[in-house]
């Protein structure tokens, strides 16, 4: 006699339950939550694009509202969850391929290093521009 197979109930929030995972899981919760908010700043630069649109006094304002620190505070969050969401990709396409898992570790290490590399190297670029 078969025995009755038990619901699924974890959810989505066990995405993000960053108990009993490996470093490799901690990579891979933190790709989804700059996921999230990549496709949310996506829609907020959609928005702000549309605004443009709207002629060269709302350029003006826009470019002034840029250059306030909260903005490029966010900015600065943009970059760095698109390096980080772009390198750790890259490193969960060559674990799915077999390759390198066994240096799962390092290579994420290497990508939070080169994050931080790339980071300071845009935030010098952005701080030095405005």
């Amino acid at each position: 006699m078969e025995t009755p197979k038990k619901p699924n109930t974890r959810g989505i929030l066990d995405w993000f339950d960053p108990r009993g995972r490996n470093v490799g899981g901690w990579g891979f919760i933190i790709n989804r939550l700059s996921a999230i908010g990549l496709t949310v700043y996506l829609y907020l630069h959609l928005y702000m694009l549309g605004k443009l649109a709207q002629g060269p006094e709302a350029f003006d304002a826009f470019i002034e509202t840029a250059k306030q620190p909260a903005i490029m505070f966010g900015e600065m969050l943009v970059i760095i969850a698109g390096l980080y969401h772009g390198l750790n990709g890259l490193r969960i396409a060559l674990n799915s391929f077999g390759i390198a898992v066994p240096a799962q570790r390092q290579l994420l290490y290497g990508v939070v290093g080169l994050t931080l590399i790339g980071t300071v190297v845009f935030g010098v670029r952005m701080l030095t521009t405005h």
